[in-house]
């Protein structure tokens, strides 16, 4: 007969055993001797990790106290022929003894299993455990309850608060919020946006002239300087040229940079495949660090997948699934219009009024202008995480899923990031591998230091970061740029902070206040006050 040596043990079935009428012969044993082995055929047990069942056979100590009470329970028992015992504990054991009883099998056998487990001799405590929220604990326990309690609560504050406003202030989404006659005047900025293909077309042509070798090395870098410079300025050109909806401006120069970005990949990658094809043809040995699966070559085909790609790392081939998911595409299409309405009414109903109803926060009141920052920081944050849900999430996850792109780390548990750096490499994937490949590595491999080379690419960030808003909203403040380079300080001051506490969760505070609490609802502010003054001078 099989016992389990511990009270909280779970997940182990039954062991059944045949022992004679009346245990006579069980109690000769006991006085004959202390260790007994027991093997049963017929035993089997079920491993908590697997379903299969194996046979073993069970050492039994008698001198333990609970081998002595399983014994007497089938002294006091003996007309059964045979004993069940679960472990020592079955209301632990929900999983199996539950399921026994549900099933209508032996219930008496499971009663002695009981009477066992619940003797007072039964130690309660026998390890060292923590409380589920204690601090060494908690990243090791499910949070699942908890995360559903803040949904509950979330939704419940904000539908009253969303009924308080609708009652005080009305219905203020305007009907020309997605159309407007006006939006027929950026057509300039849907043609540009149109012949951006160009120049991928113009930097194919280069490429194969080279593989011709019609051209050198120097002429192919001077070329490709040109093409991905006009890539950039053509827009930008013809945003400040047109006086056009900021949404509209926004979203072509997101176009035109995501295409530059493209571009510089598709290029430096040329570069190095033919450099290493020229140290293969050579004979140098190679690391084996060093991706040659994939042999140089130029084509269109792969090319054009790769401008249209939810990456921008260029590579000849990429993981990719086997068939497309369409009603798995058309409920992400669902969700997509449903956070993009969401998004709109929380701009229309909650921040234009806020902002509008604002001073310019380095000319106002110091206290004013921190209330107000601190009135637009929810429903910014709200949108913010709204936007990185819609974009990183369904939109990219859609367009993987058409394209049949395998690798869809777009994003990583960016929210448990411990300090500002650790943010910027979870938070926006495609980028993050881009600056990897083509700014640091390559500022590293050039003997420039660990520091500088974080720097540049911050840098590089905030140039992107400030024509993607200054140049729609006609506006060269740098405050989109001053907001970026501030990140720098913020990266070494949580780097520190991390390094002297260890496991230390200020940096992500530190990340979530500056960041989306007082950084974004400013820039939010300073833009509009500069957008408005702009506007009432050239009227």
């Amino acid at each position: 007969m099989a016992i389990s040596g511990t009270a909280e043990s779970t997940g182990t079935t039954g062991t059944t055993a045949t022992m004679p009428h009346g245990g006579s012969d069980l109690r000769r044993r006991h006085n004959a001797t202390a260790t007994t082995e027991v093997s049963d055929s017929n035993s089997k047990t079920t491993d908590p990790d697997s379903d299969n069942s194996v046979r073993e056979s069970v050492r039994v100590r008698d001198s333990s106290s609970d081998e002595s009470l399983a014994r007497k329970s089938c002294e006091d028992d003996g007309s059964r022929s045979e004993v069940v015992i679960e472990s020592a504990n079955p209301v632990t054991n929900g999983n199996h003894g539950g399921e026994k009883i549900a099933n209508g099998e032996d219930r008496r056998t499971d009663f002695a299993a009981v009477k066992l487990g619940y003797r007072p001799s039964v130690p309660a405590h026998r390890r060292i455990k923590e409380s589920p929220l204690s601090s060494d604990a908690i990243f090791r326990q499910s949070h699942g309850g908890l995360f559903n309690l803040c949904i509950v609560v979330l939704v419940a504050v904000n539908s009253r608060l969303i009924i308080e406003n609708l009652m005080k202030y009305g219905w203020l989404i305007k009907t020309g919020f997605w159309f407007s006659s006006r939006s027929l005047r950026d057509w300039p900025l849907l043609m540009c946006c149109l012949t951006l293909p160009i120049f991928p077309a113009a930097a194919f042509v280069v490429e194969k002239l080279v593989q011709w070798k019609y051209i050198s090395e120097p002429v192919v870098l001077l070329l490709h300087f040109i093409i991905t410079t006009a890539a950039l300025l053509y827009p930008v050109f013809v945003i400040l040229r047109c006086d056009s909806v900021v949404l509209s401006g926004v979203t072509l120069m997101l176009f035109a940079c995501i295409v530059w970005l493209k571009l510089v990949s598709y290029t430096h990658t040329n570069y190095d495949m033919r450099a290493l094809a020229k140290s293969i043809d050579k004979g140098d040995v190679l690391p084996n660090s060093l991706n040659t699966d994939y042999p140089y070559s130029v084509s269109f085909k792969s090319l054009a997948y790769f401008m249209v790609a939810p990456t921008l790392c260029y590579q000849t081939s990429y993981p990719r699934t086997a068939c497309i998911r369409k009603s798995w595409v058309v409920r992400q299409l669902v969700k997509l219009i449903i956070f993009t309405g969401v998004m709109g009414f929380i701009i229309e109903q909650y921040i234009n009024p806020i902002v509008k109803n604002s001073q310019h926060p380095l000319k106002g009141n110091l206290l004013y202008a921190i209330e107000r920052v601190l009135k637009l920081s929810v429903p910014n944050l709200y949108v913010w995480l709204c936007m990185f849900y819609c974009f990183f999430h369904l939109w990219l996850n859609i367009l993987a899923e058409l394209l049949r792109f395998g690798d869809r780390e777009f994003y990583k548990d960016w929210w448990n990031a411990k300090t500002v750096e650790e943010y910027w490499r979870l938070w926006n994937m495609p980028v993050h591998k881009w600056m990897v490949r083509h700014i640091y590595f390559p500022c590293l491999r050039n003997g420039i230091p660990r520091g500088v080379a974080i720097l540049i690419a911050f840098f590089v960030s905030a140039i992107f970061h400030e024509l993607c808003i200054a140049v729609p909203c006609h506006i060269f403040k740098l405050w989109a740029f001053i907001g970026i380079m501030c990140q720098v300080p913020l990266v070494l001051i949580t780097n520190y902070l991390q390094n002297k506490f260890r496991n230390s969760m200020v940096g992500n505070m530190i990340f979530w206040f500056f960041f989306c609490i007082l950084g974004q609802p400013m820039c939010v502010l300073l833009y509009y006050h500069d957008l408005m003054n702009r506007k009432g001078k050239t009227e």
